[in-house]
């Protein structure tokens, strides 16, 4: 469920740093990456092709024709590296690419940045840099000039920052500035055979690592100390830790944790949200257990969690609205007494979101949300139940669907007892 840190990606820092679990100890680290008993699992998992890039730079192009957008800018993040591989972070320096309706990409960065911006570039494109003292955005608008795309809409990748906007539309004073969602969503919403086995890698990997770490979880322990084991078993099984998540007790009770100090204790909820990457695409699995012996009160609402799942999952029918799957969750929930909507005690947050390169993409499984489900999305499936002042429980498995309804990455757990079989 967190929003990881993409700062790698140049957005934002993720929620998880919240409990301290992304401060890796690196005694733990270390015990964990040298133990035999883990093996990278990642050997048969090969990264994103040349080829596969091109076919969705032409499906982009068709998709823009067809709305009659010239062309689409794109910043670094997730988007950039879809589309061209390149892997770059954001600045006051705009490195952005044009990717027009017709002809080869073009990259504008500054010059002396070039060398390392062409290091992760992976299609045919016309590298064009500009030195300190120039306006990047009067070659953006010379690159839309020279595509022929200056006097059709242009779309914007909707991460792009207001700055480069503003300076196109300066530059460019008689351009259509459009959103360029329709295009890039169109892309990459629908997920391919290739993204998927990578999906399911960082699944595998990332629930290997839990089965590590759970029986290494002591009375005491902190959630840094959790998230320093997970962190390591996950480097050691061949994966890029993205975020580790861990609330215990009453933190628990708040999704993205709490600032107070916490300990494993004895009869208390354990929650951890976890998750990695395989060449770039993203794993998030919750699981919730009792450190000890469980009480009827944290029983029962684990049990309703995991119905909640099976309910949402059910209900993730090819054609449907996707907020059609919040909505049957939230129904059953309030018939139990919880809510109503999003009110607490309850779920607070929406059942799930989308998720590949991001660890959130669009669309969200939540009410009002209209996008038809159709093979190739994914999807997570969490639809926790928190209570203020005492404890939380959230199960999250990911699942994406197929012409046949939707498939799980990983299986939710049978019970309380047994959260990772």
């Amino acid at each position: 469920m967190p929003m990881p840190d993409v700062s790698r990606r140049a957005f934002g820092l993720g929620a998880a740093a919240l409990a301290g679990t992304m401060l890796v100890r690196p005694r733990s680290a270390a015990a964990a990456l040298a133990d035999p008993e883990l093996r990278s699992m990642t050997a048969d998992a090969a990264p994103i092709t040349r080829e596969e890039r091109l076919a969705r730079v032409a499906k982009a192009q068709e998709l823009m024709r067809r709305q009659r957008i010239g062309a689409i800018l794109i910043e670094p993040g997730s988007s950039l590296d879809y589309f061209t591989g390149v892997q770059w972070h954001r600045s006051e320096r705009l490195t952005a690419a044009v990717l027009p309706a017709r002809g080869e990409a073009i990259v504008v960065t500054p010059f002396f940045e070039e060398p390392s911006v062409r290091e992760t570039l992976s299609i045919p494109a016309d590298v064009r840099p500009w030195q300190e003292d120039e306006d990047p955005l009067r070659l953006v608008a010379q690159a839309l000039r020279d595509r022929g795309a200056a006097s059709l809409p242009v779309g914007i990748e909707e991460t792009v920052r207001f700055f480069a906007v503003d300076g196109l539309r300066k530059a460019l004073p008689a351009a259509t500035i459009v959103n360029a969602a329709p295009v890039v969503r169109g892309c990459r919403m629908i997920k391919t055979p290739h993204e998927l086995a990578l999906m399911r890698k960082a699944s595998d990997i990332t629930l290997a690592a839990y089965r590590y770490t759970w029986p290494r979880i002591k009375e005491g322990m902190t959630p840094a100390e959790i998230g320093a084991i997970m962190n390591g078993a996950t480097r050691a099984l061949g994966g890029d830790p993205e975020f580790a998540l861990v609330l215990l007790g009453e933190a628990a009770a708040y999704p993205h944790g709490s600032h107070q100090a916490q300990r494993v204790r004895e009869g208390e909820v354990v929650l951890m949200d976890c998750g990695c990457t395989v060449h770039g695409y993203q794993s998030d699995i919750s699981r919730t257990f009792v450190y000890g012996h469980a009480r009827d009160a944290e029983r029962r609402v684990w049990d309703q969690v995991h119905q909640g799942q099976q309910i949402a999952f059910a209900a993730a029918r090819l054609g449907a609205p996707a907020g059609s799957v919040d909505d049957a969750v939230r129904r059953q929930y309030e018939a139990w007494g919880y809510g109503p909507g999003y009110r607490l005690p309850g779920t607070s947050h929406r059942t799930g979101h989308g998720i590949g390169l991001d660890g959130h993409e669009p669309v969200n499984l939540v009410h009002g949300e209209t996008t038809p489900l159709a093979p190739g999305m994914c999807f997570s499936d969490e639809p926790g139940i928190y209570i203020p002042g005492r404890f939380g429980v959230r199960l999250e498995d990911c699942f994406h669907m197929t012409a046949d309804g939707p498939r799980w990455f990983s299986t939710p757990p049978p019970s309380l007892e047994r959260p990772f079989d």
